[in-house]
């Protein structure tokens, strides 16, 4: 049996060699078996420093404390930018810390990988497991807490619920979440496509049914951006591992989304003013108020298709708008655009295409979120110089040559990339990382439920790929009827890559999600507020309907019904 064989089935099973593990670790049989052959009778919990006892060479467990109650966590706000993790402030209830390595090795060039976790087992459980999406190219163990990942939440996190929650860094320690190095070794790229989800899943399984003599009564995936994406190849890859799935701003296609990041990088320089010595500046390619300016006329042109005008774009697919509209007669003003600035815009959001007009990553929809901080970080940025600190500079092009090109070619200048003779490099990584894949007959004959969000104003993964895909998995899987049983997406309007922008990025899917596995309640509408309108609730609606206004008060969700549009 190879390797990736013994540890990347997601069902629980260790592939080991017993005899080999009982006498390393003295222990017996039962506090060995995974948590789907333990039975709850044939094995006493096991306290929480007794489970550094269950290392074997496969699994280093390098801690195995108890936290106790009131303890505050770390705040990373970098990390939460990434993720959308809603910023840790209530402290942690009493639990068990334990933190490892999944397949420690040495791999090419000499550097070490390994599969690292953490897991928090709370004194008080529930009898649930989370398992926690990362965000941007991981490389970094976050901290367990099932934080829901959307920035304006305000719904507590999984662990002070009674889950016990795990995290990983996807199998590559790096320097932050875009350090792509890890791109060069062949298993630390399987392991970040997929194979720690069920490498993970599989640990967390057996050391939570060690602690508690038990396994879960359920499990559940919950991440965005790159933990979005994690959550659907646990659907796809793992369909026996979860019985809820939540999936975030799904990156399904992040190896073409970042060739869009590429794309939009060129629009927009072409619209750029340059330094004295000639070098675009990509920040200043649009002002705050050029910016605001496209918003306003978005605005004007689609938020009343709704039937009512309250700042916010409610009638997603009827919304057409052409930047044309604002092109400045003669010289530039704070009042139009400059042709170069239109071109720019129609260039980025008609998405990326190769030399025959093909498409090479979806389009873009209009959406007066594109105003928001949001956005710029990604699109943008806000250096004043010609080194750029947008987003799609600092992630894209390292992990095209890198990771998403096969072989790697770490020379490569991303900003040359040939959308003819390049995108076919990009075919290898995306098979194994991308989750595209539409058959889910195991996830949902099991009763697996999956629901997605997303924002229609996501700088980073288009609505737009999202929506076409959706369409394939419905035709796919029985048809809408049969389809929306077991699986709902919701678009958010106005907000940006996992939150924030003027939206109402304050709900709880985590909530939705569990109600619907345990108690079979199907989210007909999520409640959504939102600091960016004071006061406001609104039904953000299962795709294809959307929120349409029947009168009443305009503030109020229940003014509004969900209709297909």
């Amino acid at each position: 049996m190879t390797r990736g064989a013994t540890r990347r089935n997601g069902t629980g099973r260790a592939g080991r060699s017993l005899p080999l593990v009982l006498g390393l670790t003295g222990l017996s049989l039962p506090a060995l078996l995974s948590p789907v052959l333990l039975s709850p009778a044939s094995a006493a919990p096991l306290a929480c420093g007794d489970l550094a006892r269950l290392a074997r060479p496969d699994l280093r467990i390098s801690r195995a404390e108890a936290i106790p109650a009131g303890t505050l966590p770390a705040d990373n706000p970098g990390r939460a930018a990434l993720t959308g993790a809603a910023r840790a402030k209530a402290a942690m209830p009493a639990h068990c810390l334990v933190e490892g390595t999944i397949d420690p090795r040495v791999g090419a060039g000499g550097v070490e990988y390994g599969i690292g976790f953490q897991l928090r087992l709370p004194e008080a459980w529930s009898g649930r497991f989370l398992f926690q999406g990362g965000g941007g190219l991981d490389g970094v163990v976050g901290e367990a807490l099932g934080a829901i990942p959307v920035s304006g939440a305000t719904a507590p996190p999984a662990l002070l619920r009674g889950y016990a929650v795990a995290s990983t860094d996807s199998g590559h320690r790096g320097r932050d979440n875009a350090d792509a190095s890890f791109g060069l070794d062949q298993q630390a790229r399987i392991d970040f496509a997929y194979g720690a989800v069920g490498a993970v899943a599989r640990e967390a399984k057996g050391l939570i049914a060690a602690r508690y003599g038990r396994a879960p009564a359920h499990a559940y995936f919950m991440g965005c951006s790159n933990g979005g994406r994690s959550a659907l190849t646990a659907a796809t890859r793992f369909p026996t591992a979860f019985d809820g799935i939540v999936a975030g701003a799904p990156a399904f296609r992040l190896s073409r989304a970042a060739l869009g990041q590429i794309w939009d990088m060129r629009a927009f320089l072409a619209a750029a003013p340059k330094d004295p010595e000639g070098k675009p500046i990509l920040a200043e390619a649009f002002s705050e108020a050029d910016l605001a300016l496209v918003a306003g006329a978005v605005l004007k042109t689609c938020d009343a298709a709704d039937g009512l005008a309250d700042g916010a774009v409610e009638a997603v697919a009827s919304c057409r708008f052409d930047p044309a509209s604002l092109a400045c007669p003669g010289d530039k003003t704070v009042t139009c655009l400059s042709q170069p600035q239109v071109d720019a815009l129609r260039r980025s959001f008609g998405g990326a295409q190769d030399s025959q007009g093909h498409p090479v990553y979806a389009s873009w929809p209009w959406d007066p979120g594109l105003a928001a901080p949001g956005w710029r970080a990604w699109k943008l940025g806000t250096s004043k110089t010609a080194t750029p600190n947008a987003r799609n500079a600092t992630l894209g092009p390292a992990a095209i040559t890198n990771y998403f090109l096969t072989p790697p070619d770490p020379g490569f200048d991303a900003l040359r990339f040939d959308f003819d003779r390049d995108t076919p490099r990009t075919a290898e990584t995306a098979a194994i990382n991308d989750p595209t894949g539409t058959f889910l007959s195991t996830f949902t004959a099991r009763g697996g439920r999956l629901l997605v969000y997303q924002g229609v104003a996501d700088p980073v993964f288009s609505a737009r790929d999202l929506v076409e895909h959706w369409q394939e998995l419905t035709r796919h899987n029985g048809g809408a009827a049969a389809f929306a049983d077991r699986a709902r997406l919701f678009l958010v309007p106005g907000m940006n890559h996992c939150g924030g922008g003027p939206a109402l990025d304050d709900f709880d899917p985590l909530t939705a999600i569990e109600s619907w596995v345990e108690k079979g309640e199907a989210p007909d509408r999520m409640p959504a507020r939102g600091t960016a309108f004071p006061g406001r609730t609104r039904p953000l609606c299962p795709y294809p309907q959307e929120a349409r206004y029947q009168g009443g008060e305009p503030d109020t969700a229940e003014s509004f019904a969900c209709r297909a549009p």
